[in-house]
């Protein structure tokens, strides 16, 4: 008697190495658009705290300039009144300013694409309503 065998025969499954090598040659794309924009988004961020620092002293310059009366911008300097004399240190902030009006905040030296930049708000005079113009270091097309 003849023994017959129930197994039927089954095709390997599986990718093929080309499809393999599609699929990385995908994520290496995808990767090497995704990290720079990653990174440029990161970067806005952190900045946004050098910008908030700056903002809180804006408001002090305008609330000393109003409560005394000032005409002149060049009687308000950190220290001075309500003007803190720095902003409270952060990880990023490495210092902050009040001279004459103008308030400059500048970027820690930590290793980042935005190490010892500056940010710059400049009053356009001592008398309501007054406005603010950002410069410095930092602003460029991705900052300010």
């Amino acid at each position: 008697m003849k023994q017959t065998s129930n197994r039927t025969d089954r095709k390997q499954g599986g990718f093929t190495l080309i499809e393999l090598m599609i699929v990385v040659a995908i994520i290496g794309i995808l990767a090497a658009i995704a990290i720079p924009a990653y990174t440029t988004y990161t970067q806005k961020a952190r900045f946004t705290e050098a910008v908030l620092a700056a903002s809180a002293l804006k408001t002090d310059v305008v609330t000393y300039i109003q409560t005394n009366g000032l005409t002149v911008l060049t009687a308000a300097d950190s220290g001075a009144g309500s003007i803190p004399a720095v902003v409270a240190a952060t990880a990023t902030v490495n210092g902050s300013s009040v001279t004459d009006g103008v308030i400059t905040i500048t970027w820690a030296t930590d290793g980042t694409a935005l190490s010892t930049l500056t940010y710059i708000f400049s009053p356009d005079s001592a008398t309501s309503p007054i406005s603010w113009a950002a410069t410095g270091t930092g602003c460029d097309a991705n900052y300010c």
